[in-house]
C-alpha cells in the first residue's frame, strides 16, 4: 500500500489502454465516455482530448442515484455549454438511457445523409465507448445492448482488452478498457476517485483514505455525517477527531479499548459508496 498522494496512478497496462484508445478512435463516428455524476470533473480523462476533439462526445452522467440531483443539472448544463452532450443515467436501472440512441442519430444525421446521397446505405455506426475503472461502462454497455456482452463488476480495472459488441440496430459498441489520466491533476481529485471506487482498494491506506475522506466531506457535506452517524461537525475539528466520533458512536473497539479506526475507514467508505450517507456530488460545476 502506498500514500494517497503518492500513488502510481498510471501503471503498465495503462500504457497499453493509451494506445489502443488512439487506434480505434480513427475508426469511430463519435466516443460515449461514462463519468461518475458524483466527481464528473475527477473522474472525466481529459487526455482524450487530444485525439477525440474532432469527434462528438457524449457524456453519459452515470451513477446519478448516488449523486445530488441539483448538482447533476447543473453540471449537465455546464456540460452542454462545453460543446458536449449530456445525459443522466443510473445504467442499472437503465433509467435515462432512452435517449442515447436518439441523440446518436441527431448526432450523425448529417454524415447519414450524405452517405444516403451517395446510395451507401447499411454503413455501420460505430461508438467508442470510454471511461475510468468503476464508472459503470460495461453496465452501460450491457444495459443498451440488452444483454451480458461486457464484464461489470463493481471493482476497477475488469476489462483489460477491446471489445467489440455487435447491436442489432447497426450499431457497433468500441468497449474499452478503463484508463485514469496519466497525471492526476490535483490531490483533491486523487482523493475523490479513490473513494467512489476508481482505484483498487490495494493502492492506499484505508484509514489514511477515510480521513482524507473525512476532511473533504466536513468542506462539502458535513451534514451527511452529522445526520448518518448522529455526530457534530465543528469547523476547527481535525479528520481524526470526526472519525473518532463515528468510531465511538458506532461502538468500533479492538483489544484493550481503543478505536477500530480501519473498520471504521472501511465501513465510512461502503456506505458512501453505497448511498447511506444520501446523495452526494463531490464535484462542484464552476
Amino acid at each position: 500500500m502506498s500514500d494517497i498522494d503518492n500513488i502510481n496512478w498510471f501503471p503498465g497496462h495503462m500504457a497499453k489502454t493509451r494506445r489502443m484508445i488512439e487506434e480505434t478512435v480513427s475508426k469511430c463516428d463519435l466516443v460515449a465516455e461514462v463519468v461518475d455524476a458524483r466527481i464528473p470533473k475527477s473522474s472525466s480523462n481529459g487526455y482524450l482530448k487530444q485525439f477525440i476533439e474532432n469527434k462528438p462526445r457524449i457524456i453519459i452522467l452515470n451513477k446519478s442515484d448516488l449523486a445530488d440531483a441539483a448538482a447533476t443539472d447543473k453540471w449537465k448544463n455546464k456540460l452542454s455549454s462545453e460543446g458536449l452532450y449530456p445525459i443522466i443515467t443510473d445504467c442499472k436501472s437503465k433509467k435515462g438511457l432512452n435517449s442515447f440512441f436518439p441523440l446518436v442519430a441527431e448526432l450523425l444525421k448529417e454524415k447519414q445523409e450524405r452517405l444516403k446521397a451517395r446510395n451507401l446505405t447499411g454503413i455501420t455506426t460505430r461508438i467508442m465507448v470510454v471511461g475510468i475503472p468503476n464508472c459503470g461502462k460495461s453496465t452501460f454497455i450491457n444495459a443498451i445492448s440488452g444483454r451480458s456482452v461486457a464484464k461489470a463488476e463493481d471493482r476497477p480495472g475488469v476489462t483489460r482488452d477491446v471489445q467489440l459488441v455487435h447491436l442489432k440496430n447497426g450499431i457497433d459498441l468500441f468497449d474499452m478498457p478503463g484508463m485514469l489520466m496519466p497525471k492526476i491533476p490535483d490531490a483533491e481529485s486523487a482523493i475523490k476517485l479513490a473513494v467512489t471506487g476508481a482505484v483498487g482498494e490495494n493502492a492506499f491506506d484505508v484509514t489514511e483514505l477515510a480521513l482524507k475522506f473525512c476532511g473533504l466531506m466536513q468542506k462539502t457535506a458535513p451534514k451527511a455525517l452529522e445526520e448518518r452517524y448522529k455526530i457534530a461537525i465543528k469547523e476547527e475539528n481535525t479528520p481524526l477527531e470526526i472519525l473518532s466520533e463515528i468510531a465511538k458512536k458506532r461502538g468500533f473497539l479492538i483489544k484493550g479499548g481503543e478505536l477500530d479506526f480501519e473498520r471504521t475507514a472501511i465501513i465510512l467508505l461502503d456506505e458512501f459508496r453505497g448511498g447511506k450517507l444520501g446523495r452526494i456530488t463531490l464535484d462542484e460545476a464552476e
